[in-house]
């Protein structure tokens, strides 16, 4: 366990003894439901995940075991690194479509009323 002042990793693998780079536990500290439900759908539509599922260990932790199960030759490293890319994409475009609206509301507020 980290002690003060130390620096934890804010991503952790664990494999089981034997077990292929296709079936991995990550361990997300600092991190909830939040990102873990929305990461884990992003995941799931990959056609090479056969599993991806994750747990809060503790309420009183912050922090998620996130498991994913490919099929086939990929690791499980690959959909991971995906699915946060394409989470990201999504949040992009929210905030991009939040903000082209808010000042479009701000561009009519602005103008003189007749």
């Amino acid at each position: 366990m980290a002690g003060e002042g130390e620096k934890r990793p804010v991503l952790e693998t664990i494999q089981a003894e034997g077990a292929d780079e296709g079936c991995v536990t990550f361990v997300m500290h600092d991190e909830d439901h939040t990102l873990g439900n929305s990461l884990r759908y992003m995941i799931m539509k990959n056609v090479d995940v056969e599993f991806c599922g994750y747990t809060i260990t503790h309420p009183s932790e912050s922090k998620i075991n996130f498991r994913i199960q490919t099929r086939g030759e990929i690791p499980a490293t690959e959909p991971l690194r995906r699915g946060l890319n394409e989470l990201n994409d999504v949040c992009q475009h929210v905030l991009n479509t939040f903000q082209a609206r808010v000042d479009e509301f701000k561009g009519r507020q602005e103008q003189p009323m007749d």
